[in-house]
């Protein structure tokens, strides 16, 4: 039976618009042509957040476009040329880029061909903080045998203070210079705290060590500096990393130069000097008086309706908290984080009982004893799926929004039980699973095999894309193939900090 309930006050909220993306994109590559022209010769042109796939900001900015920068630098392409920055203790711990479900280092040869699918030149790849790890050179060769220019970069001691070593031959001086042949280099990277900034200046000292003129600038969405420091969407982006502790805070050097209040991250504040520096040195003054200043950020003139992207930032923080809960679960994450996303949504005054799908699901599965999961489609309707022989909960819960979605009534059969038992029977007696219970993604190929024959399923099937933009919430962690259908499917997943049984290996 479909169990579903219609939330007052949230559908508006849902499909509202809250950011024009065609007014930000105007306005983002004219700055971005304003820097360009106001260095001659060459310019490092750094790429904050996600060039395409930017999900994050898709959610919390309601409108935005997940690949409307890297089409605005598919104009460029000409002259562009990329380097992916990543930082070797990542390839060493294996890290996951969560919006994809992959890890860091396959990130990377993801980029690359999606990169090269736009047309813009992939020129090499940049280890940064390199200091010998095994996993990391094992990976530069198998980098280097699919004809990709591998280049290290070491950590520095006192970064980001010690100024005066960082600036010499035994600081930047020490790091592989990268070569390059085009006059705009952007560098981008799987991930926050990959180095990004440190191998733009990097680069900086070695070009001027060799005669050639370059400048440097930034291209970064988050945190966005025209919005108040606690806005919902700058606290978003902290909760976004809080695993790497960034925080948002006033900029003191814009505040000191030009006595206005802007918003920025400690990290670029803390290396500003060193860039400054590295100016000094190079022209022999600094044309950039504050880290915003060196910021090519449109971001927050697209905003149109401030208090849809507020609820849409709310929302995220909720999700990063629980996700947070889930790898601290699989000892991935710490109390610290915990305590500093539970801080964040204190700031941004909301909880996880604005998260509706969240009751609903571990109401359900309350009433049951088994595992269950509840959806909000976009319209607002909650549905649930609880777990059966056949069909494990998130399968139950996506059958029935599908047929919610189509209007087929509760009691029509999508699956014939023709194909259900074939299915299970290669599951269990030929590869030798225990759970007969069949997975997201094999309910859909089994929905879409009846789809050729049945007008129903073939209803449901359509509905498919509907579901983009929808919220789910599972009473237990789900399985790696389970988050990367409704990942694909563009629905928004959290998980109870559980798992479905007591045991110590979990797939």
């Amino acid at each position: 039976m479909i169990d579903y309930m219609f939330q007052k006050g949230v559908v508006n909220s849902m499909v509202k618009m809250g950011f024009d993306n065609d007014k930000y994109l105007r306005l983002q590559s004219e700055k971005i042509k304003e820097r360009i022209a106001a260095f001659g010769g060459k310019l490092y042109l750094e790429f904050g957040g996600k060039l395409f796939d930017d999900h994050h900001a898709s959610r919390v900015l309601p409108g935005f476009k997940p690949d409307s920068k890297i089409n605005m630098l598919a104009q460029l392409k000409d002259q562009a040329e990329i380097v992916i920055v990543i930082n070797a203790a990542d390839i060493e711990k294996n890290k996951v880029n969560s919006n994809v479900g992959i890890t860091y280092d396959l990130d990377v040869l993801r980029l690359i061909d999606a990169f090269r699918g736009y047309g813009l030149y992939v020129g090499s790849v940049c280890m940064t903080r390199f200091s010998g790890q095994p996993s990391a050179i094992a990976y530069q060769k198998k980098l280097e045998s699919l004809g990709m220019k591998v280049y290290r970069h070491y950590p520095i001691s006192g970064y980001p203070s010690n100024i005066p070593f960082i600036v010499s031959d035994e600081g930047f001086g020490r790091n592989e210079y990268i070569e390059t042949s085009r006059s705009l280099v952007v560098i981008t990277a799987p991930g926050p705290g990959s180095g990004k900034m440190a191998t733009c200046l990097s680069q900086l000292y070695h070009e001027y060590k060799r005669g050639i003129k370059a400048g440097y600038a930034k291209y970064e969405t988050f945190p966005i500096w025209n919005l108040p420091l606690k806005h919902p969407v700058n606290l978003a982006y902290e909760a976004a990393t809080a695993d790497l502790n960034d925080i948002n805070m006033i900029d003191p050097f814009h505040l000191e130069a030009y006595g206005e209040t802007t918003i920025n991250y400690n990290r670029d504040v803390e290396v500003f000097p060193v860039l400054r520096a590295m100016f000094e040195t190079i022209m022999g003054e600094c044309p950039y008086k504050s880290p915003t200043d060196m910021g090519v950020n449109m971001a927050g003139y697209g905003i149109v309706d401030d208090e849809v992207t507020r609820k849409a930032s709310c929302q995220e923080i909720v999700r990063r908290y629980y996700n947070t809960l889930c790898q601290k679960r699989q000892g991935n994450a710490d109390d610290e984080q915990i305590l500093k996303l539970e801080l964040l949504m204190k700031q941004a005054e909301t909880s996880t009982a604005d998260r509706p799908v969240v009751s609903a699901a571990t109401t359900k599965a309350a009433l049951t004893g088994e595992p269950a999961a509840a959806i909000q489609l976009p319209d607002g309707r909650i549905i649930t799926g609880r777990t059966s022989e056949l069909l494990g909960a998130s399968s139950a819960m996506l059958l029935n929004a599908l047929k919610t979605l189509a209007g087929i009534p509760d009691e029509v059969q999508l699956i014939s039980p023709t194909i259900i038992e074939p299915i299970q029977e290669l599951k269990i007696n030929h590869l030798r699973n225990r759970n007969p219970r069949m997975h997201t993604d094999e309910l859909l190929i089994a929905l879409s095999i009846c789809a050729v024959s049945d007008e129903h399923a073939r209803q449901a099937m359509e509905q498919l894309k509907n579901l983009h933009g929808s919220e789910v919430h599972s009473s237990v962690i789900l399985s790696q193939v389970d988050r990367n259908v409704f990942r694909k499917l563009g629905v928004n997943l959290t998980c109870e900090p559980e798992y479905q049984t007591q045991g110590l290996y979990h797939k």
